[in-house]
């Protein structure tokens, strides 16, 4: 493993055992409103800071992005952070969330780090050296067929905007596909692509730290991840698809016939 995403994996595991003895006495759980469907605890702030301090230990000069501090630093490499991706469903008691880190030089993500601290699932991938679980190489599935394929996404709470085009997407895909499912974590989701558990994901209105991981663990899997125009800026935009690559092609032709002006990418 290089040594890069060694330090990613240590913080990823110091923060889920952090989450891990919070989730034991949720009533204990300070809970804040952040805005309209989002929510920040004591414990993404404490696994964050976990993070940063592992990272900083390593890479005392390099930035960091995180979703509860900011942007810290500046520097041509840089670490993407999501303490607790899913923080809606930790709350709840719902066990779908994870730990979302991804290391940048120049803009390029290089390693990225997705821990699911309720199964134990470790999902690692480097740039050119493929993506794993637990130490096991994993590909995208082999679907052909967006009829057969199961395919995760995302509602848009934070762009409600774009809630009448997302609806449309929605309500044709759910007569063009296998199964719809929303668990409620965008890096878990992707994850989940890049093992072949779904076939395809989309979602409108990410952050950075929402996907920076789990986009690369998708390309190193053989999957193929754009915005909605097909491009990659993804990570300006937000919107994001990404998929085996026959489902992937389908999905963007309905994406494309429902986004309107207001998703040009």
């Amino acid at each position: 493993m290089h040594p890069t995403l060694n330090i990613a994996v240590k913080a990823a595991r110091r923060a889920a055992s952090i989450i891990n003895r919070a989730s034991m006495d949720l009533d204990q759980v300070e809970v804040r409103t952040k805005q309209p469907n989002e929510f920040v605890t004591e414990v993404d702030r404490a696994a964050e800071a976990s993070i940063i301090e592992t990272i900083r230990e390593a890479y005392p000069d390099h930035a960091i992005l995180a979703e509860e501090s900011g942007a810290l630093g500046e520097s041509e490499h840089q670490w993407i952070i999501d303490p607790l991706d899913g923080t809606t469903n930790f709350i709840h008691g719902f066990p779908q969330y994870a730990v979302s880190i991804a290391y940048a030089q120049a803009g390029v993500v290089q390693h990225g780090v997705v821990y699911d601290p309720t199964r134990n699932e470790l999902f690692t991938a480097s740039r050119g050296r493929g993506a794993f679980l637990n130490d096991r190489r994993i590909r995208v599935s082999r679907k052909i067929r967006l009829n057969d394929s199961l395919v995760g996404t995302g509602f848009p709470y934070r762009a409600f905007e774009h809630a009448d085009a997302y609806m449309k997407m929605f309500r044709e895909l759910t007569e063009k596909t296998a199964g719809l499912r929303r668990p409620g974590a965008a890096s878990l989701d992707l994850a989940y692509v890049a093992c072949g558990r779904f076939d395809a994901f989309f979602e409108i209105g990410l952050a950075q730290w929402d996907f920076a991981a789990a986009a690369l663990m998708v390309q190193e899997a053989g999957g193929l991840v754009s915005d909605f125009a097909g491009d990659a800026d993804y990570f300006n935009t937000g919107n994001i698809v990404a998929g085996t690559p026959k489902v992937f092609a389908q999905l963007m032709q309905v994406i494309q016939a429902h986004k309107g002006e207001s998703l040009v990418a």
